[in-house]
């Protein structure tokens, strides 16, 4: 019996407070909700995503915890598993985790808030991602209501770094806050709410960008 492998996103960030295990919960959750079978593998030693998904009980989708080291072979096991999507949480300040992230991906998604210190830490992971040959984008998350001008300023900055910008951006949201504290995630506390809308249009652009 063959096999097949998951489709897998990567979340990177050199900045810890970028949003990364957020987004990461909620693609993954996302992608359960549409009917596909996911996992979440945490690589973080602080295990954030893992709690989170101690508190969510037997919800799914399902967080695994894997060192770096055995990233690989995590994935294989999750494929053997049956799941189409791995969605993979990478820890802040820590190059090899990253580029073993970024090597074992699909596709990458790096989520920053536009401003100046979070989009200079960039810089290394464009490196990272240009040497891998991987898709990267740039998400921009806590964008302020209104920021028009920040947001255009940050995309120039991101194509400077010879990276591209994710058409879809994460404003600053309770809802967001709120759901990664409870083991809950956007939709399941307001399913009309801007959070949940966000995370619905970033799964289909994630979805067309993987198939």
């Amino acid at each position: 019996m063959s096999v097949s492998s998951p489709k897998v996103v990567a979340i990177v960030s050199q900045k810890g407070g970028s949003g990364k295990t957020t987004l990461a919960l909620h693609l993954a959750t996302i992608a359960v909700q549409k009917k596909m079978t996911a996992c979440v593998i945490d690589t973080d030693p602080q295990a954030t995503a893992a709690a989170w998904g101690d508190w969510r009980g037997d919800f799914l989708p399902t967080v695994v915890t894997s060192p770096p080291a055995r990233l690989a072979r995590t994935i294989e096991n999750a494929g053997k598993q049956g799941m189409q999507l791995a969605v993979i949480d990478t820890p802040p300040h820590a190059e090899a985790a990253m580029r073993e992230a970024i090597k074992a991906a699909d596709l990458v998604l790096i989520p920053t808030r536009p401003r100046a210190f979070d989009l200079h830490a960039l810089e290394g992971i464009a490196e990272m991602v240009n040497f891998a040959g991987t898709p990267a984008y740039v998400l921009l998350n806590g964008v302020p209501a209104r920021a028009t001008t920040m947001v255009e300023d940050a995309r120039k900055t991101v194509a400077d770094l010879g990276l591209e910008t994710c058409p879809v951006t994460f404003g600053e949201r309770a809802d967001f806050h709120r759901s990664s504290s409870s083991g809950e995630v956007a939709s399941e506390i307001d399913a009309n709410g801007k959070a949940a809308e966000e995370v619905a249009t970033l799964w289909k652009w994630v979805k067309k960008a993987l198939d």
